[in-house]
């Protein structure tokens, strides 16, 4: 299979997306011509808050809804899949009424995101924590990518997340190896259908609260996954049984809204 073929175009949105689920893509990358920039909430906002704000940013710089590619959440806590799935549809309706999302029974929801949960500090609601967006290339602004997050679970459609959970409740060393070992490979498939690989500029994110200190070299330093470092969260996944959750991203700038 060829590398076009994993992807789709997403041409009012100046982007390319891998086809996942209903509720986000598996990642984005520019389409030739634009640039992904990255920006950060000061605090992040309320989900309905979060979307205005995000509106009336891209109004301000020029840029149609459409542009909108990527949005990292922030929750209270991991849902119950029955709670993520009513959670996922309310989130979607706003994309829909942006024209992003088609709704109905579609899966090809273009948009690519990551929804995790802080342990300290988290919000009473679930909010947004930062998003990208597409604006027209410059001489120093080109290109970029945001791949979604990932928890250790086989991608299988229609199955329960708990039948596919790698090493369900286990944290023992061989258990969080398995976990640890399920999202890399997870992240590089992602890459690969974007076309990329670890030797990209990229920020690598982690999400999780068991120990995963002595995995650092030997799963992640030693194959360049962490080249310019990584930042962990002090999260969880979003659903019940989750422990280990990444996402990758190469914007080519970053901001933030105050």
């Amino acid at each position: 299979m060829t590398i076009q073929a994993l992807t789709q175009h997403f041409t009012p949105g100046g982007y390319r997306y891998i086809p996942a689920v209903f509720q986000y893509s598996g990642g984005v990358a520019a389409e030739p011509g634009f640039a992904l920039v990255r920006m950060r909430f000061e605090r992040p906002l309320a989900l309905a808050d979060a979307f205005n704000a995000v509106e009336a940013h891209l109004a301000a710089v020029g840029r149609p809804v459409a542009a909108f590619a990527h949005c990292e959440l922030r929750s209270p806590a991991p849902f119950s899949e029955e709670g993520f799935v009513r959670f996922n549809r309310a989130y979607v309706e706003r994309l829909q009424a942006w024209g992003i999302f088609p709704g109905g029974n579609s899966q090809n929801n273009p948009v690519a995101r990551t929804n995790v949960c802080p342990v300290y500090g988290p919000p009473s609601e679930p909010s947004m924590f930062a998003f990208a967006y597409t604006v027209p290339e410059g001489r120093s602004l080109r290109g970029g990518f945001m791949v979604a997050g990932s928890g250790e679970a086989r991608e299988a459609a229609g199955q329960p997340y708990r039948d596919r959970i790698i090493a369900l409740h286990d944290a023992s060393v061989e258990g969080i190896r398995a976990k640890v070992e399920c999202v890399i490979e997870a992240m590089r498939l992602r890459l690969f259908a974007l076309g990329l690989d670890w030797t990209v500029p990229h920020t690598t994110q982690i999400y999780t609260v068991l120990n995963i200190g002595h995995l650092v070299g030997e799963c992640l330093a030693r194959d360049r996954i962490v080249d310019s470092g990584a930042v962990w969260h002090y999260a969880r996944p979003p659903v019940e049984g989750l422990d280990f959750e990444m996402d990758v991203n190469g914007a080519a700038s970053e901001g933030w809204i105050r």
